[in-house]
């Protein structure tokens, strides 16, 4: 099978993009993998694809599959390509569209001087809904880390975060925290973990380790959920810059009820072609 794709990046976090408006496709898990493998396939964090819309009132259904194969609710820096590329391969003329995701509608609208903005929608703190095993909704958890208890903040973006407050993302423990904190029993669908440095009211420096994905450059929702638990927790102050290995961010969120907006860079890399073998492992 032939398969058309195009390379994006998001601030450094990086996608295959699949048009199945023209032509739908279904793709297995393991060719998922396959294209998400950076030795032997594309290579990418995450697998984007663009489906024709299926409710009234939405232009696109945006798809997202983390490079181990599986499917994910929401992906910020994702959001920013898939406008992007929607609009540069004239799947649409409008600068802003509605796009139905896993967890609901999101609007990302292109700026005049490039960039993406993307409206999240609010910040989801109830643990049912996450989800996350506590009694109640709060502005910080403890959570047992191999023997440490770690003071988080529980957020969902249409995906689950857990956020700590660190003196230095740097030095933070993110291989080894990361992957423990994703399978914590507390969180029954695994969870991004997000180690965030306060520079000062309005900037940050932010490091994520993503589910299925590992320690990526930059990651949208992470720094949405990052500056939503900051400003929940007396820390910041929106507008915040966000600084990440693979670029700065910027969020807006003008509190409780309120949506976060996300603005940031999405460039195309290259396209191509690739034959994808039927029987990918």
């Amino acid at each position: 099978m032939k398969l058309r794709f195009t390379k994006m990046h998001g601030a450094g976090n990086d996608f295959v993009v699949l048009d199945a408006t023209r032509t739908p496709f279904a793709l297995t898990p393991a060719q998922m993998r396959f294209l998400g493998d950076r030795r032997f396939g594309v290579g990418c964090d995450q697998i984007l694809v663009v489906e024709s819309p299926r409710t009234a009132g939405t232009d696109f259904v945006y798809r997202i599959f983390n490079a181990d194969g599986g499917e994910v609710q929401q992906c910020g820096n994702g959001a920013r390509c898939f406008a992007r590329f929607v609009h540069d391969h004239g799947l649409t003329d409008r600068t802003e569209i509605r796009v139905e995701t896993a967890s609901g509608v999101i609007v990302p609208r292109l700026e005049p001087d490039g960039r993406v903005t993307v409206d999240m929608g609010p910040p989801v703190f109830d643990p049912v809904r996450i989800p996350f095993d506590a009694p109640a909704a709060a502005v910080t958890h403890s959570l047992d880390i191999d023997g440490h208890m770690r003071t988080i903040s529980a957020v969902s973006m249409g995906n689950p975060h857990a956020v700590q407050v660190v003196d230095d993302v740097d030095t933070a423990p993110v291989a080894t925290e990361g992957p423990l904190i994703e399978h914590h029993p507390r969180f029954p669908e695994r969870v991004n973990a997000g180690f965030m440095q306060v520079l000062e009211p309005h900037a940050l420096r932010l490091r994520d380790f993503e589910r299925g994905a590992g320690e990526t450059v930059a990651c949208g929702t992470g720094a949405c959920a990052a500056v939503v638990a900051g400003i929940r927790r007396g820390m910041l102050e929106s507008p915040v810059r966000v600084e990440t290995r693979g670029g700065t961010l910027t969020i807006r969120w003008d509190g409780d009820g309120a949506a976060v907006f996300m603005t940031g860079p999405a460039e195309t890399v290259f396209e191509g072609e690739i034959d994808l073998p039927p029987d990918a492992t």
